[in-house]
């Protein structure tokens, strides 16, 4: 389900909840934890928020995995150029689609595990 936003109160909580990631950078899992309160605060009362929350968290969950995994390759090296490459590409997926939340319009985050539906 793709739900529009018209409201600008929803269109900015929607942005907010795909800028949380950059919470991550102050305090660690600090975007996930954003992104979940927000989810949870949101979901019976503003449709679009809930949608964007959630699409936002379950990239970050995503984002999550793929570091732990790259953790082990720390120790070929491969580790070293990839972690930096997943902080690149969370930082600029998210501010793609908290864009796009600020004009109304729903986004989905390529490659990104659907864990909370």
């Amino acid at each position: 389900m793709h739900t529009v936003a018209t409201d600008k109160d929803q269109r900015t909580w929607g942005m907010l909840a795909h800028f949380s990631p950059l919470a991550g950078f102050v305090v660690p899992l600090g975007g996930l934890i954003a992104a979940l309160v927000l989810w949870q605060i949101k979901k019976d009362q503003a449709p679009f928020v809930a949608e964007q929350a959630r699409e936002s968290l379950n990239f970050q969950l995503t984002v999550l995995i793929a570091v732990l995994a790259c953790i082990p390759l720390l120790f070929v090296v491969v580790g070293m150029l990839l972690i930096p490459a997943l902080g690149i590409a969370q930082f600029g997926l998210a501010l793609i689609a908290g864009l796009r939340a600020n004009e109304g319009q729903p986004y989905r985050y390529p490659l990104t595990l659907r864990m909370v539906r």
